[in-house]
């Protein structure tokens, strides 16, 4: 493996690592201090493409989604491309479905499903993983 790729992937793997742990990056800060206003932030495409991903929110529920799931699960994220292959490409948002239960957001979260790895309660706490469930759930739709 050449060191370019090493390196790449390292960064990668801590990215995800931080991402995961509940580090907050000045965006998750801007976030979280925005839940209120309904303002948002821009994240550039890493690749430094012009793409963006979309980082605003409407409400305390979806900001909490945008910070601590959305950068696998809203567009250009890991688990989108990922499930998009494994599925149709429509239900790869995870936020454009209706078939999903709160239930399941909370199994699949706790244990693991497919490539995503577990996400244990010191990183996504009982009580936000309830609130991100509902709003990914049919009683959001």
């Amino acid at each position: 493996m050449s060191g370019t790729m090493r390196t790449a992937l390292l960064a990668l793997a801590l990215c995800g690592a931080f991402a995961g742990c509940g580090a907050r990056s000045e965006q998750g800060n801007a976030a979280a201090s925005n839940a209120e206003t309904g303002n948002g932030t821009q994240v550039k495409n890493a690749t430094g493409g012009g793409l963006m991903q979309d980082r605003s929110f409407k409400s305390p529920e979806e900001a909490l989604f945008v910070e601590k799931c959305g950068m696998c699960h809203r567009q250009m994220g890991m688990g989108t491309v990922i499930l998009a292959r494994r599925v149709d490409p429509k239900e790869a948002m995870l936020e454009q479905r209706s078939d999903l239960t709160e239930s399941f957001v909370i199994q699949a979260a706790r244990s693991g499903i497919g490539n995503m790895p577990r996400i244990q309660r010191g990183e996504v706490s009982d009580v936000q993983l309830a609130t991100i469930a509902r709003y990914l759930g049919k009683g959001r739709k």
